[in-house]
């Protein structure tokens, strides 16, 4: 697997997936190396200054105004770290925990925190022997950045607090580096908080959430069209000229994709003509990708933000390019737990759709001649009612994911953090509302793929015959009722793996 090169300059996102979800090795660059040496400069120059500066010689927060002798800088530095690594709760995913440590290290490896290269080294030989910090869920409030989740990461860094080695075994720090034949770090002035005040976590997170929408939007037009298609609805709507009308960018690609997967449909073909007495089709079929488009578009906004946010240098105080050592705001997560917060509402709203268009093939008075819930014999088959009812469940849960952690800003620290983000707790519920939609499509196609069964001898699509080809792996068609939970987490790994979309496009080629 190649290197990820950690620079001056900004990470892209497919660098943060790379380390995080895929292991890949990091390296820092000789750039960003000589900046880290050049502003660690600067942070030595202060160190026997008899005027004050915050985070060198000072204490933190609320005791910022006390100034620290020079033989308690070396404590105060341990003591901060330890302080904060103050989390509760069930254990962050390994993913996610990577992420934060190489964003950390990219903001370190700009030159604008004052840290020494030895300890922006080790987090690269931490991420590069598989070892992970125990991070706990609670703590972060998003401002000054994710303090708690950071403070235990720097933690391990320093031989301390609890590790997952690259088994997933569970080891004192200490242990686990000796293991790797990492030095612990002895922690200097300015570095605890250079290691603590950033956004890594919640950026994280909302880059592994992008990267998994990617792929959970187009497959979302894919179960559309086979809902469309099983339903016996048009794809008129879906033209292009149509589209036009109303020019936002995500709509017109989630039609694109519908046109494209509908292509060849002996189904559609087949209710087409002058005898078709319907006039239009339902809101959660004809809107699909009104819908799917506002989701497109929200993404396109938080991609931005997020690119932005990885450009950033996050830290408080920061070494300036010309050498001063400046007090900022920067740390507040506001931007990123914003863009997080309208994600949730955007899964929200395409798997409450996605489980509209479900409902109605179960339903004899809207299914157009298929049997109640797509039953093998009704009343004594229950076929997929409460593969519904599943849906249903997420989808609630879902709509409560969707109030916004942002607006929520709860005071701290003696009222010196008066205002926070709740960056930290919009990623999380983001995060858990990427899942509940991956379930939410998985359904969908499950249950369209057996509709689209039952309309043999028509044919559907090559695109949708594709995709129900790839779930008939590992699911059967229809039949009498069957243990169905199984066949449920198949298609969720289906939809999840992208194997779904790779289905579809092996007959469309590439979707939006």
């Amino acid at each position: 697997m190649n290197h990820v090169l950690v620079d001056v300059g900004p990470l892209s996102a497919d660098d943060v997936v790379s380390v995080a979800r895929h292991g890949a090795p990091v390296e820092i660059s000789a750039a960003a190396q000589q900046e880290i040496g050049q502003s660690r400069k600067v942070i030595e120059a202060l160190a026997d200054d008899v005027t004050p500066h915050y985070g060198v010689s000072t204490g933190f927060g609320a005791l910022a105004t006390r100034h620290i002798p020079t033989e308690l800088r070396a404590q105060l530095q341990r003591s901060l770290v330890r302080s904060h690594a103050a989390g509760s709760g069930p254990e962050v995913e390994r993913e996610v925990i990577r992420a934060l440590m190489l964003l950390r290290l990219s903001t370190l490896a700009t030159g604008r925190t004052g840290v020494r290269l030895e300890t922006a080294q080790a987090y690269a030989s931490l991420l590069n022997a598989g070892i992970t910090p125990v991070v706990r869920e609670y703590g972060s409030l998003g401002c000054s950045g994710d303090l708690a989740p950071l403070a235990h990461c720097a933690l391990a860094v320093m031989g301390e607090g609890e590790v997952r080695d690259a088994a997933g075994e569970l080891r004192p720090a200490g242990e686990a580096l000796a293991a790797a034949g990492i030095t612990p770090v002895v922690l200097q002035e300015k570095e605890g908080l250079a290691l603590i005040n950033g956004t890594d976590g919640m950026l994280g997170q909302l880059v592994l959430a992008l990267h998994d929408l990617r792929t959970l939007l187009a497959t979302a037009d894919i179960g559309a069209a086979m809902s469309v298609e099983g339903q016996l609805g048009t794809d008129a709507v879906f033209a292009a000229d149509l589209q036009a009308l109303r020019p936002h960018p995500g709509q017109a690609d989630s039609a694109a994709n519908l046109r494209a997967v509908l292509a060849g449909s002996a189904i559609v073909a087949s209710h087409r003509g002058p005898e078709c007495t319907r006039v239009q089709d339902a809101y959660s079929l004809r809107c699909s990708p009104q819908v799917h488009g506002a989701a497109r578009d929200t993404a396109a906004h938080a991609a931005l933000v997020a690119s932005r946010e990885l450009a950033s240098a996050v830290d408080n105080p920061v070494v300036t390019p010309d050498g001063r050592v400046a007090s900022n705001g920067n740390f507040h997560g506001a931007p990123v737990a914003a863009v997080l917060d309208f994600l949730a509402i955007s899964v929200a709203d395409v798997a409450s759709v996605a489980e509209r268009r479900t409902d109605r093939f179960l339903d004899v008075a809207r299914n157009h001649g298929l049997n109640a819930f797509l039953a093998d014999d009704p009343g004594v088959d229950s076929g997929h009612m409460i593969a519904q009812y599943t849906q249903a469940a997420i989808v609630s849960e879902l709509k409560r994911l969707a109030a916004p952690a942002s607006v929520d800003s709860i005071p701290s620290s003696a009222m010196q953090e008066d205002h926070v983000s709740m960056g930290w707790s919009a990623a999380r519920k983001l995060r858990k509302g990427i899942d509940g939609l991956t379930r939410v499509i998985a359904v969908e196609l499950l249950t369209a793929a057996r509709a689209l069964d039952l309309r043999a001898p028509l044919t559907p699509s090559p695109a949708t015959a594709a995709v129900v080809a790839g779930l008939r792996r590992d699911v059967e068609g229809p039949g009498t009722d069957r243990y169905l939970a199984p066949e449920i987490e198949a298609a969720v790994r289906y939809v999840a793996s992208g194997e779904a979309l790779r289905a579809a496009e092996s007959v469309t080629g590439p979707l939006h």
